[in-house]
């Protein structure tokens, strides 16, 4: 490990917003976001396990990354926080109120479900470390060669947030061997037949985007005593950053008092 705690970053002032990120994302993709909440929150933005600046480790399923989140809020002091979490974020903060219940005052869970997606993401891992660092001097080459097994320029420019240039040399943050190695653990979740949670929860799904069923309702429904489900028109899997300011108003809404 490169440091025992999350990476992360804090702005404003007033009760804990924490705010997680999704797969192959950081906190990075929140900064806007994060300036705008800290208008009445203190926002706490981390890099989860194997991303950002966060430590890397092969071992990564939701039950440690939930633990990481403690130990982050107890360096911290957080008693107890308001948690945002989008797509494995979303289940890293459903795990986490799961097992800490009494940490999470409200919880925001952006367009994911407590259930197993299939996956197709490995044409996509595999493309990426496929990729000769070593001949990679910019992010213009690194597009070139990642096109190849990549061909959608909006997922390459994603992932490419995660490639860096260093004295030269390009480094991934992403630790692309445990998200391969453990990707089945990330797209799939535990059983949730035993839970029920009782905390405040906002279910947010993009009205474009096939993660929020209505199957996946009703499970939520008889698991999530205090739920509630809002739809972001316009907007699909990437509804933080397709429609901003809806989805924040949303939040601030939910999270008031």
């Amino acid at each position: 490990m490169i440091n025992p705690y999350l990476n992360y970053s804090c702005t404003g002032e007033g009760f804990p917003l924490l705010v997680i990120h999704g797969l192959f994302g950081s906190s990075r993709n929140w900064q806007s976001l994060s300036r705008l909440f800290s208008r009445q929150y203190q926002v706490v933005t981390v890099d989860l396990r194997n991303h950002g600046d966060s430590f890397h480790d092969s071992d990564m399923d939701y039950a440690l990354m939930s633990g990481d989140i403690i130990e982050l809020m107890d360096k911290l002091a957080l008693n107890s926080a308001h948690i945002l979490g989008h797509s494995m974020g979303g289940k890293v903060a459903m795990q986490l109120i799961h097992d800490y219940p009494e940490r999470v005052n409200k919880l925001v869970v952006a367009d994911i479900a407590p259930v197993t997606y299939s996956h197709s993401y490995e044409d996509l891992i595999n493309a990426v470390m496929d990729l000769d660092l070593s001949a990679v001097t910019s992010r213009k080459v690194a597009d070139i060669e990642l096109a190849k097994g990549i061909p959608d320029q909006s997922i390459r420019l994603f992932i490419m947030q995660n490639l860096v240039i260093q004295n030269g040399q390009a480094v991934w943050k992403l630790n692309w061997s445990a998200l391969r190695q453990n990707i089945n653990t990330i797209t799939g979740f535990q059983s949730i037949e035993d839970w029920q949670i009782h905390n405040p929860v906002m279910f947010m799904r993009g009205e474009e985007s096939p993660y929020i069923t209505p199957e996946n309702w009703t499970l939520i429904q008889q698991h999530f005593s205090d739920a509630q489900l809002f739809t972001l028109q316009n907007a699909g899997h990437w509804l933080h950053a397709e429609q901003p300011a809806a989805f924040a108003d949303a939040v601030l809404q939910f999270l008031q008092p």
